[in-house]
């Protein structure tokens, strides 16, 4: 059993990614495909971290409300927030309201700014090469790998919270840094080099 399932529209998907159109579409355009840039990956590095302990759903739904919240993400707008946008975010019913995970975010933007090379330099060294063959079951995906691990490792090392091994390993399943989605899932993620 591959764990695939036939959308109405006849695609096979990964199970997960047929449940709810949200998903579909998320799983159909995004999940898996790589994704490059400061900003970007330091927004599915913070939507990651507020994720933890919650469905994933829960925060694809707020996205458009957190990146209103958040300046869209960008990394030297979010590093100079001050205690007034802390009570700002609390207040905010559109995102999720969790004072360790808002004031981590506003911690991991000024840990993202003093990387020379860059955060999205930094989260691809981690990478690992790709697999030969995509898992044939949802049993053959990983939730931490050693590169997961080391990257989280990396991350604290460097000021950054909210980022173990697990919400590691799920940054680089979302931002194709690894490809899992099942043997047979009409999506062709591929890994950009």
């Amino acid at each position: 059993m591959t764990d695939l399932v036939i959308g109405a529209d006849g695609l096979p998907r990964c199970g997960w990614g047929q449940s709810t159109p949200d998903y579909a579409a998320y799983h159909d355009t995004e999940w898996g495909r790589p994704l490059r840039g400061d900003d970007a990956l330091y927004e599915r590095l913070t939507l990651e971290a507020f994720q933890s302990g919650l469905s994933w759903l829960t925060i694809l739904r707020k996205r458009v409300a957190f990146r209103l919240a958040f300046d869209e993400f960008r990394i030297e707008t979010v590093a100079g927030y001050d205690d007034s946008d802390v009570a700002r975010l609390l207040a905010d019913a559109g995102i999720v309201r969790n004072r360790a995970k808002i004031e981590a975010a506003i911690a991991n933007a000024r840990a993202a700014l003093e990387l020379p090379e860059g955060i999205s330099a930094l989260l691809w060294s981690f990478a690992p090469p790709p697999r030969v063959a995509r898992p044939a079951s949802a049993a053959q995906v990983p939730a931490l790998t050693p590169e997961s691990t080391a990257m989280a490792k990396a991350l604290k090392k460097r000021g950054f919270r909210f980022v173990g091994p697990t919400t590691a390993y799920a940054l680089m399943q979302a931002t194709g840094m690894v490809d899992d989605h099942l043997a047979g899932c009409h999506v062709v993620a591929g890994r950009a080099a």
